[in-house]
């Protein structure tokens, strides 16, 4: 059994998959990667079936269903004590695995989130005032004290994100991961790590409409 098992859901990202994964297959943690392609319409496919590691899983999916449900699909198929959200356009730095295991080894906590936005930040301000926003909402909601819920990078073992019975299809699985482990009283810290944003032109995702939509969702999972 791997110490990791790192989940990447992947869609229409053909410029970076393949760098990511060299990234990722370089970092010395004992690990499985698993890709689960969300349905691209791009050379994702075609550059997957490609890449050639002994600790790959790949996994299609026929539609774009979601970042939740790709993740879902490859927390189904993982092996490994500990799993790690990793998204596939080189934001986050693979080299910090070891670095967010080391923490919740040592610190007994049941989640260990990556955060941002640490002294020379250069991405996009409204990205950085949306989270702020948004993360002190969630904070005044659950009367907690996050300081960055929408990172990526989220390290678990993989019974505890079973435990959070994890339901959501898109970008709010960051929400809802958050949410349920706040409700259930999982112990929660952060360490920062490194982050390089890209921006709107490099293929970044994100939009406006998705921080209405993460209110939206903050107030569900507090109140139902």
């Amino acid at each position: 059994m791997p110490l990791l098992s790192v989940i990447i859901p992947v869609y229409n990202e053909s410029k970076t998959i393949g760098g990511i994964l060299e990234k990722i297959n370089s970092e010395a943690t004992d690990k499985e990667i698993i890709v689960v392609d969300d349905g691209s319409t791009d050379e994702t496919a075609k550059i997957l079936r490609e890449v050639k590691y002994n600790n790959l899983k790949v996994i299609h999916h026929s539609s774009n269903r979601g970042k939740g449900a790709a993740f879902l699909t490859g927390l189904s198929q993982s092996e490994g004590e500990f799993v790690i959200i990793q998204d596939a356009d080189l934001e986050y730095d693979p080299n910090d695995y070891h670095r967010l295991i080391e923490e919740i080894k040592s610190s007994g906590v049941d989640i260990v989130f990556g955060k941002r936005f640490q002294k020379g930040y250069k991405g996009l301000f409204m990205h950085r005032l949306g989270n702020k926003t948004l993360t002190a909402l969630l904070n005044l909601l659950f009367k907690s004290h996050i300081a960055d819920y929408a990172t990526c990078f989220k390290l678990a073992r993989k019974n505890t994100f079973i435990e959070l019975n994890l339901a959501a299809k898109g970008f709010d699985m960051d929400v809802e991961i958050v949410c349920r482990a706040l409700k259930q009283n999982k112990s929660i810290c952060e360490i920062p790590v490194s982050y390089s944003p890209r921006t709107y032109k490099e293929g970044k995702k994100i939009r406006w409409r998705d921080g209405l939509w993460a209110m939206f969702y903050m107030f569900k999972y507090r109140f139902l």
